[in-house]
């Protein structure tokens, strides 16, 4: 199984990104597809989950800013980040897991400065 996270970069204050995160090995439409965070020296953590069925949670923290969603036929997971603050600056992880194990992405850095 592998995930390759991609569309990171520096964004301004108050500017939008969309990352994705092409799949291969699994079945993205039969699994909980996620995308956790970590900034420097804190512990990673979750920032947006959707489920199988298209039930959704968020990090309170970017509700109404972010945005999950999949594409199914191209096995890919996206997150639309909008309003982005400086405390969003981290590294961007593709989370999924099925019967056979948990998988991770490389990450992609996004950061979030003037």
């Amino acid at each position: 199984v592998q995930l390759v996270e991609s569309g990171g970069g520096l964004v301004q204050p108050g500017g939008s990104l969309r990352l994705s995160c092409a799949v291969s090995g699994t079945i993205v439409s039969l699994n909980v597809m996620a995308w956790y965070r970590q900034a420097p020296g804190k512990q990673r953590e979750l920032v947006a989950r959707n489920t199988r069925v298209g039930s959704t949670d968020y990090k309170d923290s970017v509700k109404g800013r972010f945005t999950i969603s999949r594409d199914n036929a191209k096995n890919t997971v996206y997150l639309q980040m909008n309003s982005l603050k400086p405390e969003d600056t981290a590294v961007y992880y593709c989370n999924t897991n099925d019967p056979w194990g948990s998988y991770w992405g490389q990450g992609t850095q996004v950061t979030v400065s003037s």
